[in-house]
């Protein structure tokens, strides 16, 4: 049944999307607070709304019960409003009577538009950036470390579990640049580098199976170094061929391109 009209918003730590209208099928991506999204259409049994998520487009399935319908009013606010995003691990945040723990690279709250309809006392205690605000090198590497160790989950987005393209969409997120949710969508930004030799710190890093298909991504670190989301967030090392993991004794990743976000690389 569809129902295009249907706004929301994610009032939950986190939520996961969905494949399919079912709780056995595999989460593709996942919404974090203050998330916002369209619904484009609702199960047979009104246990699932499929939505497609403002930031990147993204489409999956939600439960019924999760779901935190808004004006689309407010739904067009919120696309053009200067809001705030969490960059501690986790901080907690008291909303409309309830307390939850808010993860790093949720939307906040509070804006210098004062969007959120906020019915009853609010205290936020952690802290936030703007995430209309480009930021350098240097901050980018200070917020993808926060991650480091976090374990790999398919669909996630979170320092508890986490995807390699999640991990630099998030990064870049918090540092004010926009990217798209896959790794392969993602390959399709920026400017070209044309090798490894004239890659920079901050680069994205992708890489390919022989059919060239690309399915990994990762950030290059200063010294030949790449931070990745790969078993677990960690550090490697990088030449022209790909990443080559110490603890394997062997490369794990075919370099297949890399492509330049940041504008003030340093």
């Amino acid at each position: 049944m569809s129902n295009p009209k249907l706004k929301g918003i994610c009032r939950l730590s986190v939520i996961p999307v969905k494949a399919e209208a079912s709780d056995k099928s595999e989460m593709v991506t996942q919404l974090l607070f203050g998330d916002h999204y369209e619904v484009l259409e609702e199960s047979n049994d009104h246990n699932w709304y499929k939505i497609k998520i403002h930031y990147d487009g993204y489409e999956g399935w939600i439960s019924s019960q999760q779901l935190v319908e808004i004006s689309e009013g407010f739904y067009q606010e919120l696309n053009h409003s200067d809001y705030k995003i969490a960059v501690d691990l986790t901080s907690p945040l008291t909303f409309q009577g309830k307390k939850i723990n808010v993860i790093i690279g949720s939307i906040l709250p509070f804006s210098s538009q004062e969007l959120f309809d906020v019915e009853t006392q609010m205290a936020f205690n952690g802290a936030s950036g703007s995430a209309g605000q480009k930021r350098g090198y240097a901050y980018l590497e200070q917020i993808a470390f926060r991650y480091l160790n976090a374990p790999y989950l398919w669909g996630g987005k979170t320092p508890f579990g986490i995807d390699c393209s999640g991990f630099t969409q998030q990064i870049f997120r918090i540092c004010g640049y926009h990217l798209r949710r896959d790794a392969w969508q993602q390959a399709g930004q920026g400017m070209a580098v044309s090798d490894a030799g004239g890659a920079l710190p901050g680069d994205l890093a992708f890489f390919a199976k022989k059919d060239k298909r690309i399915h990994h991504v990762g950030i290059i670190l200063p010294e030949n170094k790449i931070i990745h989301a790969s078993g677990y967030v960690r550090v490697d090392l990088l030449d022209g061929e790909g990443i080559f993991n110490n603890d394997l004794n062997r490369y794990t990743h075919k370099l297949f391109s890399i492509k330049r976000i940041l504008k003030n690389e340093v």
